[in-house]
């Protein structure tokens, strides 16, 4: 099973992940396997037989001199031999005589040509010989024993090869290369209407309104941009109507609330029911309350855009604010930092962490630090601390109400950081307690 797996995974790995290199690839594969053929089929067939008729050509003039030369071995007939074999032929050849062939290895190149030209050689020739390509530029050298000398001869290249094999070659890699370029052109465009599309997605998640998006592109992209504009309206539409239903919620709720409060403060002093009177003002505040965080934790914030925040500067003031209320708030110096950010939203959320932290400790701490590329914010306090095993659990609704609260508090501030792209998470904290680390996305 493990040896089925690992060439899935080398391929997974060896893939483009981008969706503009998988189509890319998509596109090179078959080019270059139909510029493979296209090559096999004129290397090996074409190529193949030009090349073969070249050497032949070439070993035949060599064969007809070497029996001109073994025919007529006095000097002056030899002499008009070699001239008439580099007027007619181009060969350069040289006789030393009582020279015997060395043995060494013949010196090749890469192609068909050196090995149609020995195939021809051994065919015509039929004595020893010896090839070397590399030794001189622009010729061919040849060796070949007779009984009293070792004739020497070079053979101009050009009668070699084919001079249409490296126009085909250009024609080839030239169309090859215009081909993907205007492939990776087309799908280039293609990729970034997607990129923006899942950009604008992206943003309008993190509450980062941009308004509605341009389609461009395939159709099919087209259709998804226009898909994503009527969300974005309709989701815009809907918060918008909730918020309007949850202000006229508010103040039919906060109404007679008001009442009462005047009610109970009109009432005439009196010792005996000094208490209840009291009792009943704090029900009253706490029915307040817990309607704002009831309507605090439906609305979510949601209208509110986003902005460049000065980090420090918003826990400078989350801090004073938790000071005024009696709370002890330790805030270390912090760099300046500026991240795009609903500033209403996330001060709610970290005084709501704040709220829960001084609720069950006396000391609560602020900090800031940067995790490549986020935020982090981190609330410290030294209370009793969370159980591992519920430090999930008290996210949700009316979980975490205890000592005066909704139960929402959490909530709201999870739902608030999620909606910027962020997490909330419950840690130990290095000051006994519990740690509720905020990270944010730059």
């Amino acid at each position: 099973m493990a040896d089925r797996r690992l060439p899935e995974r080398w391929i997974r790995r060896v893939l483009p992940r981008s969706l503009l290199g998988r189509s890319l690839l998509i596109i090179l594969l078959p080019l270059v396997l139909l510029e493979a053929v296209a090559l096999q089929i004129f290397y090996g067939s074409h190529l193949g037989v030009v090349s073969r008729r070249f050497a032949a050509s070439i070993a035949g003039e060599v064969e007809f001199t070497l029996e001109m030369l073994h025919n007529h071995p006095d000097p002056t007939s030899r002499r008009r031999i070699l001239r008439t074999a580099w007027k007619q032929f181009e060969l350069r050849i040289a006789i030393e005589p009582g020279a015997i062939l060395p043995n060494r290895r013949t010196v090749n190149v890469i192609g068909p040509m050196d090995d149609d030209l020995a195939a021809a050689l051994r065919q015509k020739v039929r004595r020893p010989f010896q090839m070397d390509w590399i030794s001189h530029p622009h010729s061919v050298v040849m060796r070949v024993q007779l009984p009293d000398a070792v004739v020497r001869i070079l053979a101009p290249r050009k009668r070699l090869y084919a001079g249409s094999i490296w126009l085909f070659l250009v024609w080839l890699v030239g169309t090859a290369l215009l081909l993907f370029g205007i492939a990776a052109l087309f799908m280039r465009n293609q990729v970034r209407a997607i990129r923006r599309l899942a950009a604008a997605a992206e943003a309008f998640g993190m509450g980062r309104d941009r308004g509605p998006i341009k389609p461009e592109g395939a159709i099919e992209v087209r259709q998804a941009a226009t898909a994503f504009n009527r969300m974005q309206e309709r989701i815009r539409r809907f918060l918008a109507q909730r918020t309007e239903m949850l202000a006229g919620v508010s103040h039919d709720l906060r109404t007679p609330l008001t009442r009462l409060r005047l009610a109970i403060a009109m009432l005439p002093p009196h010792p005996e029911l000094a208490e209840d009177v009291a009792e009943m003002t704090a029900d009253v505040e706490d029915m307040d309350r817990m309607i704002g965080g009831y309507l605090a934790f439906a609305r979510g914030e949601g209208a509110e855009q986003a902005q460049p925040v000065n980090i420090a500067a918003m826990l400078e003031e989350v801090a004073a604010g938790a000071r005024r209320a009696g709370a002890a708030i330790d805030l270390p110096p912090i760099p300046e930092l500026t991240v795009p950010l609903r500033p209403d939203a996330m001060r709610r959320a970290l005084t709501n962490l704040i709220d829960n932290a001084r609720r069950h400790a006396h000391r609560v701490a602020l900090g800031m630090s940067l995790q490549g590329s986020r935020v982090q914010l981190t609330v410290d306090d030294d209370g009793p601390g969370i159980p591992p095993e519920r430090r999930e659990s008290v996210f949700r609704p009316f979980e975490s109400g205890a000592a005066g609260g909704t139960g929402l508090g959490l909530t709201i501030a999870r739902d608030i950081v999620r909606a910027h792209g962020g997490e909330i998470l419950l840690q130990d904290s290095p000051l006994g307690g519990l740690r509720a680390m905020i990270r944010l996305p730059l």
